[in-house]
């Protein structure tokens, strides 16, 4: 039997504790826990995370972000395609359960808009709420993130904290910087704002990594909405503008992946080319 990667024993020790911690936290449900994995899987899981110009990262390039995603466990190394496994098994979906107040939760291993990411020097997710059912089995309400940084090294002074806004967006009620052996679970819903919307600034060499497992439940009026980028209070006009326009038109592939069955990766290598050639002008 393989030894387990994933804590699990420690967070079911404090449940009781964990749980109250995550319903009372501001501005929506949350938690932040370290040393998630045991420290010698946390080491092998780092070390193999894809390298940066790894063939099978595929790009979301466009105004409101500028990070890679890997939606393929196949091509993992295999502590990490452990890690996800136990993060899908029964005993941890049943943590989630007990810590969340949120019963029935279904895992997706087929990573809709989860997996692996990696954002380099310079890139950015700006502020949103994410989108609300799957696009595949699309009566799968989206419920719980779970994001596991995997970065051996992060500094302070690179950015990358994840900020947590309010629902009126007013402020940053909470940061959450991207330690190695992170995890942050959140609840979430229409108005659970997140992002990390200011360029980074590591070394060229360094990406801000982690693996991102989202969970569902079932239900019969599933409402759909696309990711909802926003603006900061004191962003300006311009750039308010262009987030605006973004969301319409992230808004339109949304509407036309669940009709049309158009890939992430079909997509991703047109934003690539075009991110190339801007990158030239």
């Amino acid at each position: 039997m393989t030894a387990a990667l994933v804590d699990l024993g420690t967070l079911q020790a404090r449940l009781p504790e964990l749980a109250e911690q995550y319903r009372s936290a501001q501005p929506f449900p949350h938690i932040v826990l370290d040393d998630v994995l045991f420290a010698d899987a946390f080491t092998r899981a780092a070390q193999e995370f894809p390298a940066m110009r790894d063939p099978f990262w595929k790009g979301y390039l466009h105004v409101n972000e500028t990070k890679y995603g890997n939606t393929q466990p196949d091509t993992w190394g295999p502590t990490l395609t452990e890690v996800a496994k136990e993060f899908v098994s029964p005993e941890f979906v049943g943590f989630l359960e007990e810590l969340t107040g949120i019963s029935d939760l279904l895992p997706d291993w087929s990573m809709d808009g989860g997996g692996l990411h990696q954002t380099l020097r310079g890139g950015h997710l700006n502020i949103h709420a994410d989108f609300t059912t799957h696009h595949v089995n699309e009566q799968w309400s989206r419920r719980v993130n779970i994001l596991l940084y995997l970065n051996e090294e992060w500094r302070e002074e690179w950015g990358g904290e994840l900020e947590l806004w309010d629902k009126e967006m007013t402020a940053a009620q909470a940061k959450v910087q991207p330690a190695g052996n992170r995890m942050l679970i959140f609840t979430t819903s229409e108005d659970s704002f997140h992002g990390h919307p200011d360029a980074l600034t590591c070394p060229e060499d360094v990406a801000r990594r982690s693996m991102a497992l989202y969970y569902f439940t079932e239900e019969e009026n599933a409402v759909r909405k696309s990711t909802n980028y926003r603006a900061r209070p004191d962003e300006a006009g311009i750039k308010r503008a262009a987030i605006a326009v973004d969301r319409g038109a992230v808004d339109l592939y949304d509407r036309a992946k669940r009709k049309l069955g158009i890939s992430d990766e079909r997509v991703s290598g047109v934003l690539e080319r075009v991110n190339k050639l801007r990158r030239k002008g």
